[in-house]
């Protein structure tokens, strides 16, 4: 039985987050409709990171096990055709080798915030950023973002119901810098725990706008608890953009 390995983009906002849901439009309901469609299997598929509502996707990856070998291109093309009236994508499609798994082979797992920082609301952009009015410090940004850099327990970024089993991880990457009028943040890590990403954001745009010091986010994080966390993020500006599997 091979095992194909796909990349999909997918706007987050028509759907109840990646995860199936029995009644709900999910990414994960939407191609594994499409698989049905295209060879007749029913069947779910395993990805490198479950996305919530409204939560955009440029990079995430995906496997789906199918009982005949077709060509990879066909598996793509044939999705695509199935997945047209959805805001779901397959970006590229090939044959795993090994005993490979998009979620238990990732090393790696990169995630792009983007925030407008303009008076005017977005039009083209609306629901794809997180928009704040007042003018931002991306520099403050990034130098605040530092102190969340290493091995941390980040019980204080981490949502009440998140069921990761500890708080302890390690984040290799945090970067804030600014493109015109989009301040952009960067989140690198083997691993994130349940609305990481989103409760960091929230915090270092409180370092932005000068409401926190680098130091407060410092004090935030030492203080291991969840109420010393600034606001969260919308899920709005955010995207998984990468997985990284060490090859």
């Amino acid at each position: 039985m091979p095992r194909y390995r796909l990349l999909v983009e997918y706007d987050g906002r028509p759907y109840n987050g990646f995860q199936a849901q029995a009644t709900l439009p999910s990414v994960q309901g939407a191609i594994e409709a499409a698989v049905k469609a295209f060879c007749g299997q029913e069947l779910r598929i395993a990805a490198a990171g479950r996305t919530d509502t409204g939560v955009h996707a440029t990079g995430q990856v995906v496997h789906v096990d199918l009982e005949r070998d077709w060509p990879a291109q066909t598996v793509m093309n044939a999705l695509n055709a199935h997945l047209t009236r959805e805001a779901v994508s397959i970006l590229a499609c090939e044959i795993a080798q090994g005993d490979w798994h998009a979620r238990f082979s990732a090393n790696e797992r990169r995630y792009l915030y983007r925030i407008l920082n303009r008076p005017a609301p977005p039009a083209l952009d609306k629901g794809r950023v997180w928009h704040v009015k007042k003018p931002l410090d991306a520099q403050a940004m990034h130098a605040a973002a530092q102190h969340l850099v290493g091995l941390h327990d980040f019980t204080t970024f981490r949502d009440m119901h998140c069921q990761a089993k500890s708080p302890l991880k390690t984040l290799d990457v945090a970067r804030v810098w600014r493109e015109g009028e989009v301040v952009c943040l960067a989140f690198e890590a083997r691993s994130f725990l349940h609305r990481q990403v989103r409760s960091m954001t929230g915090t270092l745009v409180e370092v932005g706008i000068g409401r926190w010091s680098a130091e407060d986010v410092k004090a935030a994080l030492e203080a291991r608890d969840r109420t010393a966390c600034g606001p969260v993020a919308p899920p709005d500006g955010l995207y998984l953009v990468g997985v990284g599997y060490g090859d």
